[in-house]
């Protein structure tokens, strides 16, 4: 069963075919996917793909990917979630988007500290890992801020648009 997570002002639930409309407004702007490393949605269609995937991901234990809803709303905000899931080794990458409107309000620093309780709590996580272009600054900041460690610089690993871009390595450790 998909884990359902609650904080004072956010749900974290399983993302639906139902979603595809809101999951297509947020990944449609260019202002959302520029660090995404992916180019952003054109139709529904790929937003429903993108559900497929995150569904299809989850049944085979390789990620799990949360609609970010506001309680106050019901309103799907974004996404949050672990990819690159190693059970053997305890480790996973996050990922994270929230749509430009509701931006610089704190859903970002409330989603991230609830999910990344889950991952070392639920999920028995030893190493919880982010991968963030160079230029995307409040990104950097917020995981600082969370107290991820910047581990160094990954030469042109992701690809966007077409180019090559280099992005800090974060990684945040269970507490002993």
């Amino acid at each position: 069963m998909f884990p359902v997570l609650n904080t004072e002002r956010l749900c974290f639930r399983e993302i639906r075919e139902s979603d595809a409309e809101a999951v297509f407004q947020c990944l449609s702007k260019d202002e959302v996917t520029r660090f995404y490393g992916q180019d952003s949605l054109e139709n529904v269609e790929q937003a429903k793909d993108i559900i497929a995937s995150f569904a299809k991901n989850y049944l085979e234990k390789r990620a799990i990917r949360w609609g970010i809803e506001r309680k106050d709303t019901q309103e799907l905000i974004g996404t949050i979630g672990f990819h690159a899931h190693s059970h053997k080794y305890r480790r996973a990458e996050i990922g994270y988007e929230i749509d430009p409107a509701h931006w610089r309000k704190g859903f970002a620093s409330e989603a991230l500290k609830e999910i990344i309780a889950y991952g070392f709590n639920d999920l028995d996580l030893t190493r919880i890992g982010a991968v963030v272009f160079l230029e995307n600054k409040p990104s950097s900041e917020l995981l600082l801020k969370l107290g991820f460690i910047q581990e160094g610089i990954l030469r042109s690993y992701i690809y966007q648009n077409g180019i090559p871009h280099d992005t800090y390595v974060y990684s945040l450790l269970k507490p002993l």
